[in-house]
């Protein structure tokens, strides 16, 4: 019994663990980039306002929620902290694959997506963590035309580029893009490759489940093992009450008459007890003699 509940409370802990571990890895602002800026807007996005102001768009490339607030946006190398995204709003969590855009128009007042800085003459723009000193994302900013945006050549990538249509909120790259069949057919186009990988997943498969089933038997075998370990060791602990002549007299005594002795298992029924004879009484010769007189 000490052994399954050990067992239950590190199996509680570990899923403690993970929990805490999972949650962690979804608040964790290492997944955001700055995806696209457009910096000189005359006939392009409008906010909230209906307002026309430089914008920039904040991806998460993770496939869990993020949540941004608490973190700096700055157009300053030397002043990280200079626009904190205040906390307590559900606008700041970006869900998995997602944007956030940010109006860069000075008027932090009309809400915690417009800073309280412009790009009109920024060359540099970054995103730090919670704590103000770790960097997460930058970018240098070139020269850029009006209404014209620039991001990276898609969503997340390394690549930046001017784009040919400004994209906030949506994905970057506005092309046509091929299914991974398509991809794969041009480096296949007998299907070789992919009967390979097909008899290879089956393959594998297999002797993955034959592993798991192998060594939970071995797990059960070892707990029922420990288990029985232990249940003789407590028995074994226990010491039987010492038994006197007397006693063991009467339990032979009355195992005697148990077997030996006919009586009543109920009150109030009679047993009658068979008698095998291997003659009649009334076949008898005392029954046939004749009485003599003189």
């Amino acid at each position: 019994m000490k052994f399954i509940f050990l067992t239950k409370k590190v199996l509680a802990l570990q899923l403690l663990l993970w929990f805490s571990v999972t949650i962690a890895i979804a608040q964790s602002g290492s997944d955001l980039r700055i995806n696209e800026i457009l910096v000189e807007n005359d006939s392009n996005f409008v906010d909230d306002f209906g307002q026309r102001n430089a914008w920039i768009e904040i991806f998460n490339s993770a496939y869990n929620k993020v949540n941004i607030a608490g973190m700096y946006l700055t157009n300053d190398p030397s002043n990280p902290t200079k626009y904190q995204i205040p906390k307590g709003d559900p606008v700041t969590v970006i869900p998995p694959r997602n944007y956030l855009v940010f109006y860069a128009d000075k008027h932090p007042t009309r809400g915690i997506l417009h800073l309280n800085f412009d790009l009109k003459d920024s060359k540099y723009l970054a995103l730090y963590d919670v704590n103000g000193s770790s960097l997460i994302d930058e970018i240098r900013i070139p020269e850029i035309g009006a209404d014209t945006s620039y991001g990276r050549a898609l969503d997340g990538s390394n690549e930046w580029i001017i784009l040919d249509k400004t994209t906030p909120k949506a994905n970057n790259f506005t092309g046509v893009a091929s299914s991974p069949g398509e991809e794969f057919l041009v480096y296949d186009p007998f299907g070789f490759g992919m009967a390979l990988i097909a008899m290879m997943v089956v393959f594998s498969s297999l002797v993955f489940l034959y592993l798991i089933f192998k060594n939970t038997k071995r797990l059960y075998t070892i707990n029922f093992k420990q288990l029985h370990r232990i249940s003789m060791k407590q028995n074994s602990s226990e010491e039987l009450p010492d038994l006197t002549g007397e006693v063991n007299a009467a339990i032979a005594m009355a195992l005697y008459f148990y077997r030996n002795e006919l009586h009543d298992h109920e009150a109030a029924v009679l047993t009658i007890k068979k008698v095998a004879r291997t003659y009649s009484p009334w076949s008898s010769k005392i029954y046939g003699l004749r009485t003599y007189h003189k």
